[in-house]
């Protein structure tokens, strides 16, 4: 709280000695009177008898928050203008069956979602999109700043909605496409994948080259344990999938490839852990550059005083137009 015009609170201190004349005044104003006994008087004192020694008090905090709010008081607070240079991030992510392993629990594809989310809500000013892969890729939703359109479809992500397959190369080509002419000083592309590249009209190390001539670096995710899991072997005519167990493998020199050609990292993901200390990585790898400005923003706050006083002066005259009322007769 600060003030405008503070000199008026000087005002302040001569409140104490109007009011030391004022109660030397009212004591000459008394009337005495006498009765036989003292025992006459006792019991007769009401809260009316005490509202009267008091009521004169509202009427000295009245003139007090006058005084303040003469002197306009102000609720201050700082304000932060944020000036960002953000990051453009195209998630690459797989929904090829074999995400449906249960290595991770409940499976791969969950836990994915899971992380992507909260890497998200770590990166409030950069713009993200989402494509998806298996045999086939397709935007899911483009670069955006609204977090909660990206998350809401990563939440919706399903598995069968594209042909079984593993594109990589597909996957890659179209973040790229959703890239290649943004203004944005760094561009960068998360690759999260369970299996070997078997499908799509363009292959990693092809997707990796165009990356790498657009300036647009590639973080590889390799997600999932090696060795005999359980893992979706084939659909049902209800579209739920029958699980077998298994032996999984993964080409992780060929995602360590596309990496280094693009100027990014791989990561080999084997539990949920690993996987959320990847994001972490690449979050301390990719800051975003952020420029703030404190500006000071105010308030007046003298219609609050003035709103007691006249509430305070309301009730005193009630008080005394009413039940405190003197009769001279």
């Amino acid at each position: 709280m600060s003030f405008v015009q503070p000199f008026w609170l000087l005002l302040l201190l001569l409140v104490p000695v109007l009011i030391y004349f004022y109660r030397k005044a009212s004591k000459a104003r008394h009337v005495t009177l006498q009765v036989s006994r003292q025992e006459a008087m006792r019991g007769v004192k009401t809260w009316v008898v005490y509202a009267r020694n008091w009521i004169h008090w509202l009427r000295w905090v009245v003139i007090a928050l006058l005084i303040i709010a003469m002197a306009r008081p102000q609720s201050s607070w700082h304000e932060e203008k944020v000036e960002a240079e953000a990051i453009d991030i195209m998630l690459a992510m797989d929904v090829s069956p074999s995400m449906l392993t249960k290595d991770f629990a409940p499976d791969r594809l969950t836990v994915s979602q899971d992380m992507a989310i909260d890497f998200i809500n770590k990166r409030p000013y950069d713009r993200m999109g989402l494509v998806v892969f298996s045999g086939g890729a397709f935007t899911q939703c483009p670069l955006t700043d609204d977090r909660r359109i990206i998350q809401a479809f990563i939440k919706n992500l399903q598995v069968g909605r594209l042909k079984d397959g593993t594109a990589i190369g597909m996957g890659i080509a179209t973040a790229l496409n959703h890239l290649k002419d943004s203004e944005s000083q760094s561009k960068i592309i998360i690759l999260i994948t369970d299996g070997e590249d078997n499908a799509g009209a363009i292959t990693p190390l092809e997707a990796a080259a165009i990356a790498k001539a657009l300036q647009v670096k590639i973080y590889t995710v390799g997600i999932g344990s090696e060795g005999v899991v359980e893992s979706p072997a084939y659909q049902r005519p209800d579209g739920s999938f029958a699980f077998v167990a298994r032996e999984m493998h993964f080409d992780t020199g060929l995602l360590s490839q596309v990496a280094e050609m693009s100027g990014g990292k791989f990561f080999r993901a084997r539990t949920p852990d690993d996987l959320k200390e990847i994001y972490d990585s690449i979050e301390q790898l990719e800051k975003t550059k952020v420029k703030t400005t404190v500006l000071l923003r105010s308030t007046d706050q003298f219609f609050w005083f003035l709103t007691m006083a006249f509430c305070l002066l309301l009730f005193e005259m009630l008080l005394r137009w009413g039940p405190l009322r003197v009769i001279t007769v």
